[in-house]
């Protein structure tokens, strides 16, 4: 252990001897609010150096974390998320050809390239594709036929993000053609003779339906030739994501999807019913809540099938999503009427999973294109610390913002695949610094809350929520 970890540790005993100091001296009471400011004025002192900590180390350790603590599944109480009992808050990203690499020797280096810098910087969840339809280098080149070489890929992502203790969403099939998608499904099930109009037809077609229930089944009950787990059992996987981005826009009551939502997210349960699961949409409001319409982007965003409140309100769906694209859905053109429709966007969205849905939302896509004009990093690193303080308000007052996920991170070498959001760390000092921060500052939020539970939180404490005890 080299010097720095030597002073990390002493200014963490410090941190616990002070703790319980103030917990004796009863300052760290319902009815005094003084303790909980001191501590939050000692967080805040604290931040840079284990911001450097962090950065120094490879990882961001929560307080009192120890290195050999139990690898468990994420669950959701309440609220919130939480992993053996204990809050636990999204910082993650996006990069959804993972596989793709892995499929191939020549990249796979590029895998474990991406979660050692991601986890430099304290990111622990990363969304990425569990899914490649008919395309190439497929997984499932055919209905219920699958390439077992893209699935060993497969295998060695889950495998690889374990090492790195980054934990995955795994989406299981796409809205958009890319990588196949219900389009591929569409066309499959014409090879097969059936009469098919629409790509929209995949949500309501019993045969397809069918070819994507295999495909689910088929997923979760993977055993991973790495680590000899199955998938439905791996507390690697965060969470299962139906589809990224749905849409059906032949539809614009949105009934069509609402059913097709319905029996899939039964459908993942009855296999899998330790996991989270989640929709992937973009969260546009819709017909059941016209009262909100006025926050979406644009009076399109109400007329392609999707309805946030009404969609989340499925059985056997645990936790929100929601997308921010503002430089797509109201200018290419960069201005400041992107950070305030974001933060609107963002809190309208985590007041409705508070008081109608009862459920954390993640912001699970965000970013910012190097290709919008006035584009530049500093616009870049504005919008991305509006996003996360927009997280941190919730999280401070025990809301439903569960945390965010940048789309998208690249390690060196990858440009050729960059959309324009790609975010390569080494390149872009100030904004990796602003990532690790808000690491550093939602893990430390973990302990606080955990320590508050464990030493006599109360239902008046402002960071009470339903995943604390009321008996303690």
């Amino acid at each position: 252990m080299d010097t720095q970890m030597r002073n990390f540790g002493l200014k963490v005993f410090s941190l616990v001897t002070i703790l319980m100091i103030l917990i004796q001296n009863s300052s760290f009471t319902v009815a005094d609010s003084s303790g909980d400011e001191q501590l939050e004025t000692m967080v805040e002192e604290d931040e840079n150096e284990l911001s450097y900590s962090s950065r120094t180390h490879g990882r961001t350790d929560e307080l009192g974390a120890m290195e050999d603590d139990p690898w468990l599944m994420v669950q959701k109480k309440g609220n919130q998320f939480v992993v053996n009992d204990q809050p636990f808050y999204v910082n993650g990203f996006n990069t959804y050809w993972l596989m793709v690499f892995a499929a191939d020797q020549s990249t796979r280096g590029k895998v474990s390239d991406l979660f050692k810098q991601a986890s430099l910087v304290g990111l622990t969840v990363c969304r990425t594709w569990a899914f490649n339809d008919g395309q190439w280098r497929a997984l499932q080149k055919s209905p219920s036929v699958y390439d077992e070489e893209v699935f060993k890929a497969l295998d060695f992502v889950v495998s690889e993000a374990k090492k790195y203790k980054i934990r995955l969403i795994l989406s299981l099939t796409n809205n958009w053609d890319a990588y196949g998608g219900k389009a591929q499904y569409v066309k499959w099930g014409k090879a097969a003779g059936l009469n098919l109009t629409s790509d929209d037809d995949f949500f309501s077609d019993p045969t397809l339906r069918g070819y994507y229930k295999a495909h689910v089944k088929t997923v979760l009950n993977r055993v991973n030739t790495l680590t000899s787990i199955t998938y439905k059992d791996d507390p690697t996987i965060f969470a299962w994501e139906l589809m990224n981005e749905p849409r059906c826009t032949s539809d614009p009551s949105g009934n069509k999807l609402q059913e097709w939502i319905g029996e899939m997210a039964v459908y993942v349960k009855s296999i899998d019913p330790k996991h989270l699961v989640e929709i992937g949409l973009e969260g546009f409001y819709g017909p059941s809540t016209p009262n909100r319409v006025q926050f979406n982007p644009n009076t399109y965003a109400q007329q392609v099938g999707t309805d946030f409140v009404r969609n989340h309100q499925v059985l056997g769906v645990d936790f929100a999503t929601v997308h921010i694209y503002a430089d797509s859905w109201i200018s290419q053109t960069i201005t400041d009427a992107h950070l305030q429709f974001t933060k609107s966007w963002m809190e309208a969205h985590v007041e409705d999973a508070e008081k109608y849905l009862r459920m954390p939302v993640v912001f699970a896509e965000f970013g910012v294109s190097t290709k919008d004009s006035g584009y530049n990093v500093t616009f870049r690193d504005t919008f991305l610390s509006t996003v996360y303080q927009t997280i941190l308000n919730s999280t401070k007052n025990g809301g439903s913002g569960g945390g965010s996920l940048l789309w998208q991170l690249f390690p060196e070498g990858t440009d050729y695949m960059d959309d324009g959001y790609a975010i390569v760390l080494s390149k872009y000092p100030s904004t990796s610094e602003i990532i690790s921060l808000q690491s550093v500052r939602l893990s430390k939020f973990n302990s606080l809350c955990s320590w508050k539970c464990r030493w006599g939180c109360k239902k008046k404490h402002a960071l009470e929520t339903s995943l604390y005890h009321d008996d303690l």
